[in-house]
């Protein structure tokens, strides 16, 4: 059975809903604590998934998931290489995402996630679309709905880096409107993030990082049109597919 490394942080609070979507597909999940793993690293070499969960992970003082990212790249950042060199998998959600980017476990230290340009939370469900076939955990998927909650969700950065992201296929999801096409505009693009962009995953597609929330979809009546709609609940297929993943190849 394939296992998976919670991590929280002051902060963290989509721990409960993450690890009831993993239990439900299969996974058996284990909460670490970020300072007990700093104290033991090598715990992370006995899963095969590690899964940043949302929120706002000490406050965001400093910038949204800035501390934890300090932490994973001063103490960690050695045994997260292995596990990635390993064939491993990792997810980080929302503010996880963010400490993926600003840790340079993604995004090379070329973009960051800021303020939206709105100037306030967001909390609304958006359009996406699947924009790689690269990406482990999006595989299957093409236009689908998933809800977002942020205040700071724009991506920006270096536009050739960005560019670059666009050919190495490692822009993972798109906000899109509701004919399916990428869009900057306000609401549908609910933060204003370049290119659209509302996840990324790194050069292997074992990696990714997305804003909005795929584990407050893994029933169809959690959408708000459930009633009214044919609704596939989307968010349980990024578990799954991770779940498959490990299944064969780890």
């Amino acid at each position: 059975m394939p296992h998976a490394l919670l991590l929280y942080a002051p902060g963290t609070n989509c721990d409960q809903e993450t690890a009831f979507a993993l239990k439900k597909v299969g996974f058996t999940v284990d909460y670490h604590y970020i300072d007990n793993l700093v104290r033991t690293p090598d715990t992370l070499r006995r899963y095969e998934l590690l899964v940043l969960p949302g929120g706002f992970t000490y406050g965001d003082d400093i910038a949204s998931g800035k501390v934890l990212a300090l932490k994973l790249k001063r103490y960690l950042k050695s045994e997260i290489e292995t596990f990635i060199q390993a064939g491993k998998l990792i997810l980080g959600i929302c503010n996880g995402f963010q400490v993926l980017v600003k840790s340079n476990i993604l995004g090379d230290g070329k973009i960051s996630l800021v303020t939206n340009l709105s100037g306030h939370f967001e909390c609304r469900w958006v359009h996406l679309k699947s924009t790689t076939h690269k990406c482990v955990f999006t595989k299957g998927l093409d236009v689908f709905d998933l809800p977002v909650a942020h205040a700071e969700g724009r991506l920006v950065g270096d536009t050739s880096y960005i560019e670059d992201l666009e050919h190495r296929n490692e822009i993972a999801l798109k906000y899109v409107d509701e004919h399916g096409n990428p869009t900057m505009e306000y609401p549908h693009n609910p933060n204003g993030s370049l290119h659209a962009i509302a996840g990324i995953t790194d050069r292997t597609g074992r990696v990714l990082g997305l804003m909005p929330h795929p584990e407050r979809f893994i029933f169809r009546y959690q959408h708000p049109s459930w009633n009214i709609a044919t609704t596939d609940p989307v968010g349980i297929r990024f578990f799954v597919n991770a779940y498959e993943y490990i299944k064969h190849n780890l």
